[in-house]
């Protein structure tokens, strides 16, 4: 298959601390995205990108990278999202000092985007059924404009450890119509989850609503219109500003309201788990050991 996988590793992970990217979690030692690799190979993927930051090239071979390359004689291409003066002639703000978000971490990467890709964030497993169905999903794209996405179930995307933000969907006939980043839901001990933006008495949300964990699949034609995109939105950017970021859910909420993409909905049951606090990291590794023993993979992925 003529197919990518891009996966977004540059986020500083700043409710977790430190670099969660590499934290080595599997029973060889294996990291969350590897097992992304493992299940976009099997699926048929043919090219790997990772977008990270440059000072963390060494430790990203070292980790996992270069065993990757030796067991499957795939060649990683390296992406670096940094910071610069400028981009494309529009002016980074001189105090910013975090990523610009995952919108900017796409273009990062634009060279090596030849093929239709599917992009994912490096901390979060989601499971080899859902790689599966984007990758079966991208030989139908045809355009900038044509996307997928696939969503999870909101009640296996949570955190019993803090609130966590997801792109709450709104889909009809099989496509996405909107797509809303909501950056504080929790979890309660009594199992209902809430929208706690405005307050822990928040509205609820059912257990079954769909939501964006960051999954897509593009055209390679998307790039231009992510990079006009953009662009739009340095300009709007104030000189102190060091927070805001151009995030792909909400790019994509606006690319459908404008008419600019359709996006196809793809399901899937597999139960979403990652690092988003460190109490988070035990029990990903049992989740993981239990998915090694059950057989959905080796005892080593690479191995």
């Amino acid at each position: 298959m003529n197919a990518a996988l891009v996966v977004m590793a540059a986020g500083l992970g700043s409710r977790y601390g430190g670099v969660k990217q590499i934290e080595r979690l599997g029973p060889d030692g294996e990291i969350l995205m590897e097992y992304a690799i493992y299940d976009a190979l099997r699926a048929g993927f043919d090219k790997l990108v990772l977008i990270i930051k440059p000072e963390m090239l060494e430790d990203v071979k070292a980790v996992f990278g270069d065993r990757v390359e030796q067991a499957t004689g795939l060649k990683i291409c390296y992406a670096f999202q940094t910071l610069t003066d400028d981009y494309k002639g529009v002016a980074i703000p001189k105090a910013r000092t975090k990523p610009l978000g995952t919108v900017h971490a796409i273009l990062a990467a634009a060279d090596y985007l030849d093929r239709p890709f599917a992009a994912i964030n490096a901390d979060d497993y989601y499971g080899a059924n859902a790689v599966a169905a984007i990758g079966g999903a991208l030989p139908g794209l045809r355009s900038g404009g044509d996307a997928a996405m696939v969503a999870y179930q909101l009640k296996n995307t949570v955190s019993p450890f803090g609130t966590v933000t997801r792109g709450v969907c709104d889909v009809a006939d099989g496509a996405l119509q909107t797509v809303t980043e909501t950056y504080k839901i929790r979890l309660f001990p009594d199992g209902t989850i809430r929208d706690t933006s405005g307050g822990e008495d928040g509205p609820l949300l059912a257990p079954d609503t769909l939501v964006s964990m960051n999954m897509w699949g593009y055209h390679p034609d998307i790039i231009p219109l992510l990079e006009a995109r953009f662009l739009q939105f340095l300009q709007t950017l104030a000189p102190d500003d060091n927070s805001s970021e151009c995030l792909l859910p909400v790019v994509m909420d606006e690319f459908i309201a404008q008419g600019a993409a359709r996006c196809a909905v793809l399901h899937t049951d597999d139960h979403w788990f990652g690092l988003t606090y460190q109490e988070d990291k035990e029990s990903v590794r049992t989740a993981l050991q239990a998915l090694h023993a059950s057989g959905v993979y080796p005892p080593a992925l690479w191995k």
